[in-house]
């Protein structure tokens, strides 16, 4: 591990091992829940009665509770409104957001990180665009907790087409649209839902409850967003790929030219691809679109000037606000300013564990093979190691995150436990220490492996625009 004084962004293994008190109680009236979502609340039994009784014990002493006590008896009687599903959705999103508080409280304690930023104040809200549209979404997501995830069929999960059709043209909705429409899909490849062998319970409560908190007015809100100037260091690349889309996510401190504490910040950039692209072949897809992929690649840090951000830490992103800068080296970064850096903080909406990823520095620990996956021992304390999140599109494998000494990553929280997603190493070959980068390839390479995926992307590509250009004339 790294000690204090040389400013490492892991520091205390232990803390990470102990348990979190409350954490279990409050996830266990969450999977509860979710479980009685799954045969519908239309005609509840026993245990689904217990289990929403449940969850209006978990949120009993908040200002929630009286509410929730009110929806919880009506939806144990099968009589269940509009409000009383949306005050049962905001019971769950509200143990979760403790979850996912106290989860971060821990990680600031085992880094030593400052406290987040101070809270910001909420933007005014404006007139309400599409409140029927919204009554609508509403009423169609409460139908689905009726029928519950066996209870779905075609002609249920049809009833958002529709709605999804009229919310998409406005763009004060289509945050809203987007989430809808894709929930639906899942759906609607899952149908008949009583054949399901197998439910994504937490999942799809997750993307239901969301969804219809989602549609009370208001709810979106405005996020404040504003502007910084200055240096950018960045740390490393998480690449998330989908068979027709990826993103590339840039985590990374910011040093304002004011001289004003480092905070961390993220910048991501994302595009449509088609399901042959893979490997370092999705680095042309997602170049020409941010600059900043360069600088990633070349080990650069970036002068910002008056580069947008929201409150929450996302740059959005431009590149005529951008040059590249001096040469910064991530684990330099990651030695000396890591830890100062404060993190700003989440939404309320946004704060669930799922979505957990704090930039932290490893060093001085021994990797070690359990029950078949890697983990690391810091200091007596095993830290499981997330392999499969490193991305192919990279230069990074399992063998030479086995095989490293220090390692810049991601603190998540999946499955009841901590895990590391690595995003670049320091191993040793041929007696010199060697960095090796998930997101080397981001702006080129000469290496012989990315140059032949690069070359097979382009043939792809250029082989469907033919296609599509031939259809297209016809």
């Amino acid at each position: 591990m790294v000690p204090a004084d040389a400013g490492g962004g892991l520091m205390r293994g232990d803390l990470l091992a102990d348990p979190v008190e409350g954490l279990d109680e409050a996830l266990a009236a969450v999977d509860a829940f979710d479980g009685a979502l799954v045969a519908g609340l239309l005609r509840p039994g026993a245990a689904q009665a217990a289990a929403v009784a449940g969850l209006a014990e978990a949120v009993a002493g908040t200002p929630l509770a009286a509410r929730v006590a009110e929806a919880a008896k009506r939806a144990a009687a099968g009589a269940a409104g509009e409000d009383h599903f949306v005050a049962l959705a905001a019971a769950r999103g509200a143990l979760l957001g403790s979850v996912h508080d106290a989860l971060a409280l821990r990680i600031d304690e085992a880094v030593g990180r400052p406290a987040p930023e101070e809270e910001p104040s909420p933007a005014a809200a404006g007139p309400e665009h599409g409140t029927n549209l919204l009554a609508a979404a509403r009423s169609w997501l409460c139908d689905l907790a009726r029928s519950g995830w066996r209870g779905i069929d075609h002609e249920l999960v049809a009833g958002a087409a529709p709605v999804v059709s009229a919310m998409l043209p406005d763009p004060e909705l289509r945050r809203r649209a987007t989430l809808l429409d894709g929930f639906a899909a899942e759906l609607a490849a899952s149908c008949p839902g009583a054949t399901l062998e197998r439910v994504p319970v937490r999942r799809w409560a997750d993307l239901w409850s969301r969804a219809l908190l989602l549609t009370v007015p208001g709810s979106a809100g405005e996020r404040s967003d504003g502007s910084v100037t200055g240096r950018l260091l960045p740390l490393g690349v998480d690449v998330q790929e989908h068979a027709t889309a990826v993103q590339a996510q840039v985590h990374a401190v910011f040093e304002p030219a004011d001289g004003g504490a480092p905070r961390l910040v993220r910048a991501g950039v994302s595009a449509p691809k088609p399901d042959t692209v893979v490997g370092a072949g999705l680095w042309q897809l997602l170049r020409p679109r941010m600059s900043l992929l360069g600088a990633v690649s070349e080990g650069r840090s970036m002068e910002l000037d008056a580069m947008p951000v929201t409150a929450e830490g996302d740059l959005l992103w431009d590149d005529e606000r951008a040059r590249a800068g001096e040469p910064a080296d991530p684990f330099a970064t990651a030695r000396v300013r890591l830890s100062a850096a404060t993190a700003a903080r989440v939404a309320p909406l946004d704060r669930h564990p799922v979505r957990i990823a704090v930039p932290v520095l490893l060093e001085g620990y021994a990797a070690r093979s359990e029950e078949g996956r890697l983990a690391f021992d810091l200091a007596g304390q095993l830290l499981a190691v997330d392999t499969d999140r490193i991305p192919a599109a990279g230069p990074l494998t399992p063998e030479a995150v086995a095989a490293s000494h220090a390692c810049v990553g991601l603190l998540r929280w999946d499955a009841g436990a901590f895990v590391l997603q690595p995003l670049a190493v320091e191993t040793t070959v041929r007696k010199k220490t060697v960095a090796v980068h998930a997101g080397a390839w981001a702006g080129g390479t000469t290496d012989k492996a990315g140059v032949r995926a690069e070359k097979a992307a382009t043939d792809a590509v250029a082989v469907l625009r033919e296609r599509a250009g031939r259809l297209l004339r016809k």
